[in-house]
């Protein structure tokens, strides 16, 4: 019987400019596999043109908000996080296809919970389009419980949001309708 070669490490840190061209790539590789099924590719075009591009990705990078999830000197996900009023919110969580599976996701995810709790919030916001069953099953499975549902209007999916609770007193979360 032959062993599996070992794992190898994964890094989570702050993005730099030097990894704009990585984030972007993360972005165009998920939204097409993601979306397409979901939502089309009008859908997918409109997104890639309004949050994927360097104008759109460089405000969270230059505020420390975008994190880099790096394996042998490549970048595999990403994730960014915001303000939207008083709640922070995590607007994008992103991995690679061929990386996708192997707790790369968790590991971003709880590097913005670590730094949301650091900031001083008892919650973290998140959404996610309606049929996205792979977010569905994470969101939930990493505490997060359903608040609303936001219609998506010209019949696009609607957004499902959710929150988590950085206090560590988990409520009982709703399944999503």
């Amino acid at each position: 019987m032959s062993a599996q070669p070992a794992e190898r490490p994964v890094t989570v840190r702050t993005a730099t400019g030097d990894d704009l061209d990585a984030v972007l790539r993360v972005g165009h590789e998920t939204w097409r596999v993601t979306y397409e099924p979901i939502a089309g590719r009008e859908y997918v075009a409109m997104g890639l043109a309004k949050w994927w591009t360097a104008d759109a990705v460089i405000p969270g990078i230059r505020v420390g908000r975008t994190l880099v999830a790096e394996q042998d000197g490549a970048v595999v996900g990403m994730a960014a996080y915001g303000s939207q009023g008083d709640e922070l919110v995590l607007w994008k969580l992103y991995v690679r296809p061929g990386h996708q599976g192997r707790g790369i996701g968790r590991r971003l995810l709880d590097e913005v919970v670590l730094r949301a709790a650091q900031l001083g919030h008892t919650t973290l916001g998140v959404s996610y389009l309606d049929g996205n069953d792979q977010a569905a099953r994470f969101y939930e499975g990493t505490g997060f419980r359903f608040t609303h549902r936001e219609p998506g209007g010209s019949g696009l999916p609607d957004l499902l949001w959710l929150v988590k609770d950085l206090g560590g007193g988990a409520a009982a979360g709703r399944r999503v309708p």
